[in-house]
């Protein structure tokens, strides 16, 4: 369904007044970016990131796009189609489960933290436990409505006079445009997801269990609507399989894992769990998965000090950022005598058939356990169809992240630091990492270190189709290229 099919006002569930003020916001933005200097480069002004790379301190112009949030209008299903919503580009997932849960609605791939933005998933990628079905999260959008390089606000869809931009757009970084506003196609929601817990002594058996679920999605009887897991060791993998519910199905409460418990520890120790919708959708921001133990966070000391409300992996990832502008544990590391570290904060798509093989490499070089496992498949079918082009060659439908439809993927997700190794240096292990991950026919998401010269970034990332994008939506390229960006962080 496209929102040119929604021809009556009783079809929108959104107030005239918040329409007018979204468009009002739209037409502000076209031209804030208008006043800003032409001859330096633009970036998104934002309060929070997601992004590890640390950027160059380069004289740059910001852009708020602020007001551009919220949910606008709630379309409602009808033909056999999904219901849909327009949103602004600048809306955190958080606001957007926010909003809709209540109707009754989620968008089909929630990302794990809370302060990560649809324009920002979109653009960036993102992943969830329901990406085994539903894809990632650029595959429901039906249009997106982008400030481009060149001042416009275009409209690009699926097909079109800017379908080439609506392919390109997912994994460009902000080196196209920003979103301004998107409309995404929603599914319907539950008020609790009903989990099971269940443990492989192999990474071999686990990836197998995985192949199952993402043929079948179900497991042992039992539908499976949400599918991930954690290897805390070559012994250890657990799969973590949700299914939405109307009921507590035997618990005299849902669980709650936003105060002393912590998610990722039940995992091993109960077999069934059950948790409010809201709950499930955010059970990893809490503890930004298991990584708020850096920050002594899962003491139960500190924990039982540490206010509810800043369990939180926004407070996270500001105590990063100012370690990575001060580096005052690194100085008190050198002051006791202690190697470097390099940061190693990665997800990678590793096609399933390679991902026992990846994991095996991977636990025995690179020392960081747990890490996280999260199937994915592209989706077949709906507006994110590939263009005419696409469905007579064997290129792929989003071709700056260019996995392929008939191929299932397992994101393998580490985030931590590994001391520097006399006589190596810092970047040596991630190096490897993408080495690894080339040789078995993965992708590296880049919203983190990336190390790759240009022409392999160019082979791995869609360059050449990239590159006549760039040329006509951003000709004098106030955006820095999606290399500039994620190899050179610029």
């Amino acid at each position: 369904m496209t929102t040119s099919q929604v021809t009556s006002p009783m079809d929108r569930l959104g107030s005239p007044l918040r329409v007018r003020q979204h468009e009002r916001a739209v037409e502000e933005a076209r031209r804030a970016y208008a006043a800003l200097p032409q001859d330096r480069p633009v970036r998104l002004a934002k309060r929070t990131s997601n992004l590890f790379r640390v950027r160059s301190a380069a004289d740059s112009a910001g852009l708020d796009l602020s007001a551009l949030r919220g949910v606008v209008e709630v379309y409602p299903a009808r033909d056999g189609g999904p219901a849909t919503a327009r949103v602004g580009g600048l809306t955190t997932y958080e606001q957007l489960v926010h909003e809709l849960l209540p109707l009754g609605f989620v968008p089909l791939v929630v990302p794990q933290l809370r302060t990560i933005t649809i324009g920002g998933a979109v653009t960036g990628l993102g992943i969830e436990a329901s990406s085994f079905r539903n894809g990632l999260p650029h595959e429901s959008v039906v249009e997106l409505r982008v400030l481009t390089g060149d001042g416009r606000v275009v409209t690009a869809t699926p097909h079109g006079e800017h379908a080439e931009l609506f392919r390109t757009f997912p994994n460009s970084y902000g080196s196209l445009g920003y979103v301004l506003d998107l409309v995404i196609e929603l599914e319907p929601a539950r008020p609790y997801v009903a989990l099971r817990h269940e443990r492989f002594d192999s990474v071999a058996a686990v990836t197998d269990a995985i192949g199952e679920v993402m043929r079948s999605h179900v497991w042992d009887g039992d539908r499976v609507d949400f599918v991930d897991g954690v290897v805390f060791g070559p012994t250890e993998c657990y799969l973590s399989l949700g299914r939405w519910t109307d009921r507590l199905e035997g618990q005299a409460r849902p669980s709650d894992y936003t105060g002393q418990q912590v998610f990722y520890r039940s995992i091993q120790q109960r077999r069934t769990d059950v948790l409010t919708a809201h709950d499930y959708l955010w059970r990893w921001d809490t503890d930004w998965f298991w990584c708020s133990r850096a920050f002594g966070a899962q003491n139960p000391l500190v924990r039982r000090l540490w206010p509810r409300h800043l369990l939180r992996s926004d407070v996270y990832w500001k105590i990063v950022a100012l370690e990575n502008r001060y580096r005052l544990m690194a100085r008190l590391d050198r002051l006791r005598g202690l190697a470097d570290h390099e940061r190693v904060v990665q997800d990678v798509e590793i096609p399933l058939g390679r991902t026992a093989e990846f994991l095996d490499w991977f636990l025995r070089e690179v020392p960081i356990e747990p890490v996280w496992l999260c199937p994915i498949q592209l989706r077949p079918d709906g507006p994110r169809a590939p263009t005419e082009a696409t469905e007579a060659t064997d290129e792929p439908p989003w071709p700056l992240y260019p996995m392929r439809r008939d191929e299932r993927y397992v994101n393998v997700g580490f985030w931590s630091t590994v001391p520097v190794e006399p006589g190596a240096r810092d970047g040596d292990v991630n190096r490897r990492i993408e080495a690894e991950v080339t040789r078995l026919g993965g992708h590296k998401s880049l919203y983190s270190d990336a190390y790759y010269d240009e022409a392999t970034f160019a082979a791995l990332y869609g360059g050449a189709t990239y590159d006549p994008v760039k040329r006509r939506y951003d000709p004098d390229r106030r955006f820095p290229s999606l290399y500039e960006k994620a190899v050179q962080a610029r």
